[in-house]
């Protein structure tokens, strides 16, 4: 494929997210199909919504991947679909608080925890499903794993006291905010769409200059997931330089450092 073609599309859909919309292709359509076969689909969807999907696929062919996969070996299989994400997800939607029971790092259980549920969130690096949440009762910004919730029970908040909470969410994840400037190596300008796609986890943005042909990318992160952007960077090798965020160039330095104390004697 020309390589100018690849940036061409990834402007568009740059566009149409800025849009709300989103095109999804034949490819996008039959993957969809293939993995409503998975068990795990009758617990991620109502049967309404369930039967909706297979009517409107109905027409689509499917990926079929047992005859042309055979599986050998693999890691521990972690469940990507957790049962309480639709309650959780119900209860962000509608606004409501929440009464939390869970397990805490080092044993025991905290119980009937109040607070006000903000997002879920999938670690891509941990592959563990999160609830990030205020806690009320010690007024902070909370961040806890599906797996460790024992119970969660539905309040009701009144929505003057629904707004505040809002606005004392946005303000704690904006002090957790941070960002870095990752420059493109011009002589890997053609794999721009590849770089971009190492990045898909992460808000960001690209500017290019005409005059020196390179390309730089602002990437917003939380700073908890510093770790996860350093190993997407690192999977990148010569292709980017860090060119803005001390944190993260000075990660680098040292992981770069042990490896090479790691084989000077060989």
């Amino acid at each position: 494929m020309n390589p100018f073609e690849k940036i061409f599309n990834f402007q568009i859909i740059s566009r149409l997210d800025e849009m709300g919309s989103l095109a999804l292709t034949s490819q996008e359509r039959s993957w969809l199909k293939t993995m409503l076969v998975h068990p795990a689909s009758t617990e991620a969807f109502t049967p309404t919504t369930l039967s909706k999907l297979n009517i409107l696929l109905d027409a689509e062919s499917s990926t079929e991947v047992q005859e042309i996969i055979i599986e050998k070996a693999k890691g521990q299989e972690r469940q990507v679909y957790h049962p309480m994400l639709r309650t959780l997800r119900r209860i962000i939607m509608q606004d409501h608080g929440i009464l939390l029971s869970y397990h805490i790092k080092h044993g025991g259980i905290k119980n009937n925890q109040s607070g006000f549920p903000h997002k879920l969130e999938y670690n891509m690096f941990k592959r563990e499903w999160y609830l990030q949440w205020y806690n009320t009762r010690h007024h902070s910004l909370m961040s806890t794993k599906l797996k460790n919730i024992v119970s969660v029970e539905e309040t009701l908040v009144p929505l003057d006291r629904v707004e505040a909470l809002k606005v004392m969410l946005e303000r704690l994840l904006e002090e957790r905010k941070d960002y870095t400037w990752i420059q493109v190596v011009p002589t890997f300008n053609v794999e721009l769409s590849r770089i971009l796609y190492a990045f898909s986890c992460f808000e960001k943005s690209v500017s290019f200059d005409e005059d020196s042909g390179i390309y730089r990318i602002k990437v917003n992160y939380m700073r908890d997931e510093s770790e996860f952007l350093l190993s997407k960077i690192r999977f990148l090798g010569l292709r980017v330089k860090i060119i803005e965020g001390e944190h993260l160039k000075r990660r680098m330095r040292e992981s770069a450092s042990m490896a090479l104390a790691r084989y000077a004697d060989l």
